[in-house]
């Protein structure tokens, strides 16, 4: 049996096959190959698994949450998100009337989570010095009767903000539902996640049940409200926003220090949700803060909030971002 694994490498399409047990000295990473992304004092590292984010930083300051060389993503950490993302109750939804049974991936809730692509390698399409492009198949299967395939392109901007492009084109006979969504973990460096506020512009929370689905919506009110910024070391919160405020087609979530440098994703209008998420699990941090765009809310494939129909031969798109802003110079 062989296995392809390529490390830190840019500038080639070529990897090395190995051997089950690798030669002395051939490093294997968890999440495949391992693509770098430099532009000015910018670097990014993209995973062929899942096509995550592994991290992304500006002038050595880390603003994303990452993780060792023998890790998968903890806390899904950066992992796009394709057919759906967030959750289906039960991995159950119903086809023009027939039952469709997804793989329960959230075991201790029941739900069939985080989409199809969470364990896939995603095959190299084009690479620069400041871009990657990404995409694997989602092949017909039991609760998914699609052909469909997830194309994600990560680029480095001129202003050396993080771009990220996501889109999936369906190739089967008939229409097929979908939710895009991704799930990055937001930080400032070495500041203490405790020290840090979030403002999120959303107007209305999606209130779930004890398995986070959705079951209702409601005004942002207490620690659903992030309008006017609130201080993470205050929140305990797993919730998804909508009735988002866009500003030239872009909404953007905020996480400042006291001393106003700041860490931003914007998401452009084709994602009407965010998922607010502080986790007090993430490995060798306090807490650390996921904010992900999506274009729907867990179980959407039961609701129809925010769910969208691909006809074949189509494909849609979503574009969000990472933005830095360091602090102002005294």
């Amino acid at each position: 049996m062989n296995f392809s694994v390529t490390g830190f490498v840019r500038g080639s399409l070529s990897t090395m096959t190995l051997p089950l047990a690798a030669p002395a000295g051939a490093h294997a990473y968890a999440t495949g190959r391992q693509y770098e992304l430099r532009r000015g004092d910018a670097f990014a590292v993209i995973t062929e698994l899942a096509a995550g984010l592994r991290s992304y930083e500006r002038g050595g300051v880390l603003l994303t949450e990452t993780y060792g060389d023998d890790q998968i993503a903890p806390g899904a950490t950066g992992i796009t998100l394709a057919p759906w993302a967030n959750r289906v109750a039960d991995g159950i939804w119903f086809l023009d009337g027939r039952k469709q049974q997804l793989d329960i991936t959230e075991a201790s809730r029941n739900n069939a989570s985080h989409g199809l692509l969470r364990n896939t390698a995603y095959q190299l399409v084009d690479e620069s010095e400041f871009s990657v492009t990404l995409e694997a198949t989602i092949f017909p299967q039991h609760g998914y009767p699609f052909l469909a395939r997830h194309r994600v392109q990560y680029s480095l901007t001129e202003e050396l903000g993080l771009a990220v492009r996501q889109t999936l084109t369906n190739h089967a006979a008939q229409p097929a539902p979908f939710v895009l969504g991704a799930h990055p973990y937001l930080r400032l460096g070495n500041v203490p996640v405790e020290d840090l506020m979030l403002t999120v512009h959303a107007n209305t929370a999606l209130i779930a049940d004890e398995r986070l689905i959705p079951r209702s919506t409601a005004p942002v009110s207490g620690d659903t409200d992030f309008r006017a910024g609130q201080h993470v070391a205050d929140l305990s919160v797993d919730v998804a926003l909508t009735d988002l405020a866009f500003d030239g087609g872009v909404a953007r979530h905020v996480l400042a220090g006291a001393d106003g440098q700041q860490v931003s994703l914007w998401q452009d209008a084709a994602c009407s949700y965010v998922h607010v998420f502080i986790s007090t699990e993430y490995p060798g941090r306090s807490r650390a803060v996921a904010v992900e765009p999506m274009t729907g809310p867990a179980n959407a494939f039961n609701t129809g909030d925010g769910l969208r129909w691909l006809q074949p031969g189509e494909s849609f798109s979503i574009d969000w971002g990472i933005d830095y802003s360091p602090a102002p110079v005294a």
